[in-house]
């Protein structure tokens, strides 16, 4: 039986369950709804397992010990939101400019006094701290596992399963909770870690000079990289800043799970004559790595918009974590949300340049994170660039498992893949393919090439539903990447040395600081602005030349073709065409 009477008999009062965890959701299909049955007097008092939807073979893996019950467990409840209330949000017009106060409408998008009192009511006597989000979609809840498995009445087991282990409640006596009022709850993370670390390491190799450039050198790498002023003039980046557009007034927001040296971000900066700013945010910790990523991306989003607020949203991702590290992300998310209240009219975007195969991630993780990037496109108005991958057609890792990235394959993230761009001695493009090492076996390592095909999760989007993006090999899968940009052989300044990086870490900040500057010259305009990303197709159908078409190369499986396709979506920037197209 999947729901059992109450009975006094494990430690809980009826009064207790009717204050109780309001009806954590069971998502028994992949992204499924949760019930809107309203609770009777009879059902209200029932209890339900609460599914976590892992795989049955992860589940039946041998247990190797307990989770120590002082392991602190970081545990996330999303609300479900009303989907008038949030295309209401999505159809408000953009006023360019203005503060926009969304904390007046948290009430209506999020859970109300009411029902937060019974989730404060059931918790608090347990010793257990909450704290909801400035949009009361998002829970944080914090606890020793031992009070969790009191709480929940379950035991927290570690398992051994495809060379990692991973915790979760025992399966053998799997956590309940009382069945009221289920309606509310879109999901929980964080009472598992099943989900595979995101992958996020940039591939870096130094320079193929002799010993390591010093910050008072001459700021130019000595091999041939790409730098910021290449790629602004092959993407017509260059042409934007004549007019005025340097990201003045604008926020590019970066999430990490890895840190930076600070000497590597200030000679970069002093190379390039940066004016705006770069703020590290913390979120549950600091990162514990220096790995690249971060480097990277602030790099790349500083080179080519250079006034802009580049804001660093930071977390440990370091591997001998015990906690879901995609809580940690998704965490940053909802922080960039709760600062960006009253600013969802300034044009901002978001860069995250990581991800993991949607085979190896939870349905409750998945849930949780598109929920955000449904909040930040549809609410406050923020393009999400994600990348797409660096492992082909093949995320996994395991060549031949075709597979895409998360969260680059959510519907309502902007999947940005990879291209090789070469350029001649004056900077202008000269040719452009899909990014692919041709590998054929072995480790992926990131450097198989820019990663595409299909969901097995997310359905089409409408925007990809129609003619010259849907093909023969369309499935009504939600199809990656939309659009991309180089990802081979760009300058970095990294541990004290120039070198290059490659990879669609790359490819997502480029496009992050490109639209940072599209939305400022529209802002400056007076004009609204679409931040989904079906503005994209959109700007296709319009005018033909918002983009390059990328027609040479593969992914491993996939080829690029002519228009949209599995390698590249839509192209690579031609930023100064989109503007224009985006201003008519």
């Amino acid at each position: 039986m999947f729901m059992r009477r109450f009975s006094g008999k494990r430690g809980m009062r009826p009064g207790q369950l009717v204050a109780a965890l309001i009806g954590l959701c069971l998502v028994m299909m992949p992204l499924a709804s949760c019930n809107t049955t309203t609770p009777t007097t009879t059902n209200v008092l029932k209890e339900v397992p609460l599914n976590l939807n892992i795989p049955g073979s992860a589940m039946s893996s041998p247990v190797t010990g307990p989770l120590p019950g002082s392991t602190v467990l970081h545990v996330r409840i999303t609300f479900k939101i009303d989907p008038a209330m949030m295309q209401k949000m999505q159809n408000q017009k953009v006023e360019p400019g203005k503060p926009s106060h969304l904390e007046q409408f948290a009430r209506q998008i999020g859970i109300d006094d009411g029902t937060y009192q019974k989730f404060k009511d059931f918790f608090n006597p347990q010793g257990i701290s909450l704290n909801l989000s400035k949009m009361r979609t998002h829970l944080s809840i914090e606890a020793k596992a031992s009070t969790f498995a009191k709480v929940l009445r379950t035991d927290f087991v570690r398992h051994s399963y495809q060379g990692r282990t991973f915790f979760a409640p025992d399966a053998k006596k799997p956590p309940v909770v009382p069945q009221f009022l289920l309606n509310y709850i879109d999901a929980v993370t964080g009472l598992d870690n099943y989900s595979v670390q995101p992958t996020h390491q940039a591939s870096f190799q130094p320079a193929a000079s002799t010993g390591a450039q010093k910050p008072a050198a001459d700021c130019s790498p000595q091999d041939q990289t790409l730098l910021p002023r290449d790629i602004a003039h092959a993407y017509g980046f260059d042409q934007l800043w004549n007019q005025g557009l340097h990201g003045e007034n604008t926020t590019i927001n970066l999430v990490e799970i890895d840190g930076s040296l600070k000497s590597d971000i200030q000679n970069y900066l002093s190379c390039i004559s940066f004016k705006g700013s770069v703020t590290p945010v913390n979120v549950d910790g600091h990162p514990q790595d220096t790995l690249g990523e971060s480097t990277l991306d602030i790099q790349m989003a500083a080179g080519l918009a250079r006034s802009a607020n580049i804001k660093v949203y930071q977390t440990d991702g370091s591997s001998n974590s015990v906690d879901d590290i995609w809580v940690n992300v998704n965490d940053e998310l909802q922080k960039i949300l709760d600062d960006n209240v009253n600013n969802a009219n300034a044009g901002g975007t978001v860069s995250v340049s990581l991800g993991a195969s949607e085979g190896e991630m939870s349905q409750q993780d998945m849930r949780a994170i598109d929920q955000s990037i449904q909040q930040l496109t549809k609410i406050e108005h923020m393009t999400v660039f994600v990348a797409s991958g660096d492992c082909g057609a093949f995320t996994s890792g395991r060549y031949g498992d075709l597979s895409v990235s998360f969260p680059a394959s959510d519907p309502w993230s902007t999947a940005v893949g990879g291209t090789i761009l070469q350029i001649d001695q004056g900077q202008n493009r000269a040719n452009e393919s899909a990014w692919s090492d041709g590998a054929s076996g072995g480790s992926c390592k990131n450097r198989w090439g820019t990663g595409g095909g299909l969901s097995s999760v997310f359905g089409v989007p409408s925007w990809q539903n129609q003619s010259g993006v849907k093909n023969s090999i369309s499935n009504g899968k939600r199809q990656v990447p939309d659009i991309s940009a180089a990802a081979y052989g760009l300058a970095v300044y990294y541990k004290g040395q120039w070198g290059s990086v490659g990879g669609t870490s790359a490819a997502a900040p480029i496009w992050a600081a490109g639209m940072a500057l599209v939305h400022q010259g529209l802002i400056k305009q007076g004009k609204s602005f679409n931040a989904s990303p079906q503005v994209f197709y959109d700007a296709a159908k319009r005018n033909g030349r918002a983009y390059y078409d990328i027609t040479q190369g593969n992914n491993l499986y996939y080829k690029a073709a002519q228009g949209w396709d599995y390698t590249t979506g839509l192209g690579t920037p031609n930023l100064a065409d989109l503007y224009r197209t985006l201003s008519q």
